[in-house]
């Protein structure tokens, strides 16, 4: 579903996010990716919905190239991926609801979006993913007065809003204390099995990865240093891709379950 060609990645700074990487994602697949900060992680993912432009290469995505897309076909293109960020991206002082219409924005034209005027189907639709996050009795509240992992929540709620084909979650758990961490991981891994969505998370923790992912990608300094199931993923492989012995701040953060794919 996802092809990266021999993909390069080098910044105006000459820093190499991306270092001749070629691999195929399959559909329906829970790909952890994990290496440490500046590994490529985030350029990985946002090379995926051409959030950045790559030096060289190709991307495919079910055999059409985003990366010579025009601007249209972007768009069209952009519609099929979700994006879940770190920092939320919610519209504070918007209602939960009007965020995660915000992902229907792509099936209409500008002056409808901007005036929030979305069918009673996108409304439905809306509905439908703040159920699958167990938000919907929380629509109509300001993004602001809820929780950071609530907000998350939204904002996954938005991803699955467009009707994806994929989702991509760059460090989705990186500020959220260890209990909401879990209750995060486990919405992604549950849509991901009931719709088929494939799925593709930046990680830093060992054991969240090893929870979670059907295969882990490693990198290290823009390169792919490991690919393969999570079953084959051990700690001396880990410490391979960290380039390190691990710590105990490469682990699960203390109160999340070693093991929580339920």
């Amino acid at each position: 579903m996802i092809e990266f060609e021999r993909v390069r990645k080098v910044y105006p700074n000459g820093t190499v996010g991306l270092d001749d990487v070629s691999l195929t994602i399959h559909r329906g697949e829970f790909v952890v990716i994990v290496g440490l900060s500046g590994a490529g992680k985030s350029t990985l993912l946002r090379a995926i919905n051409r959030l950045i432009d790559v030096t060289s290469g190709d991307i495919l995505i079910d055999g059409r190239s985003i990366v010579r897309a025009k601007p249209k076909e972007l768009r069209r293109m952009r519609r099929d991926i979700g994006m879940v960020f770190q920092s939320f991206n919610l519209v504070k002082r918007m209602s939960v609801l009007r965020n995660v219409l915000a992902g229907r924005v792509a099936y209409h034209p500008a002056w409808r979006s901007m005036l929030g005027l979305f069918p009673k189907a996108d409304v439905a639709i809306a509905f439908d993913a703040l159920s699958r996050v167990n938000l919907e009795d929380k629509a109509y509240q300001r993004a602001d007065q809820l929780s950071g992992g609530q907000q998350q929540r939204v904002s996954i709620a938005r991803a699955l809003a467009q009707q994806p084909k994929i989702i991509l979650a760059d460090e989705p758990v990186a500020s959220l204390d260890p209990v909401t961490t879990d209750v995060i991981m486990k919405d992604l891994k549950r849509i991901n099995r009931e719709l088929g969505i494939t799925t593709i998370v930046n990680l830093h923790f060992v054991d969240l990865a090893r929870a979670f992912a059907d295969r882990i990608i490693g990198l290290r300094a823009g390169r792919v240093v490991f690919d393969g199931p999570v079953e084959q993923a051990t700690d001396a492989v880990f410490e391979d891709i960290y380039g390190r012995a691990l710590t105990a701040a490469d682990r699960t953060p203390e109160g999340v379950p070693a093991v929580a794919q339920s």
